[in-house]
């Protein structure tokens, strides 16, 4: 069964695994000119986004419990999920980097970096929220805080984010 173009397109938003096999089947049978390229580039796009996607995520982590430790650590034994948490994203980031080696350059350019700060201080301030953490919220902003109560800039560089330890005290 082989379909025309138009009903490729369409096939793209009905039945996108059955539009993924028969533009497979198309670009090895060499017909290009029957391949949905349009809808085959922007999932193209989205298949690498989706690497710098994780990445920039997985840093937001690692900058939201970074700076938990840093600024509200309320006690000595407060803490240690945020320790185990930055491990893991850690080892994630890792991964990622040693299989897709351009991610890790493009994880350290500034907007990068300052966009998983962004998405970090969203997850603080959700934090500040749950009801548990209302009176740390009262004891260190006197309120909930806002966007406007954390740095607009990220504070730490990327190499911070992958390697520094301000639990390690030796």
């Amino acid at each position: 069964m082989e379909l025309k173009a138009k009903s490729l397109k369409e096939l793209y938003e009905k039945d996108f695994y059955l539009w993924v096999q028969e533009n497979l089947r198309l670009l090895k049978n060499r017909k290009y000119e029957l391949v949905d390229w349009e809808n085959l580039i922007e999932e193209i796009e989205d298949m690498g986004r989706r690497y710098l996607d994780s990445v920039v995520s997985l840093m937001a982590v690692i900058l939201e419990h970074l700076y938990k430790w840093e600024h509200f650590r309320y006690n000595e034994y407060a803490g240690h999920g945020w320790i185990k948490s930055i491990n893991n994203a850690r080892k994630d980031l890792r991964t990622i980097f040693k299989r897709h080696l351009s991610v890790e350059v493009k994880a350290q350019e500034k907007e990068n970096i300052q966009t998983a700060w962004e998405l970090a201080v969203y997850s603080l301030i959700d934090w500040f929220k749950e009801p548990r953490n209302q009176d740390l919220a009262k004891k260190y902003f006197g309120k909930l805080p806002t966007e406007k109560d954390f740095s607009q800039e990220c504070p730490y560089t990327f190499q911070q984010v992958m390697e520094y330890k301000p639990w390690v005290k030796l």
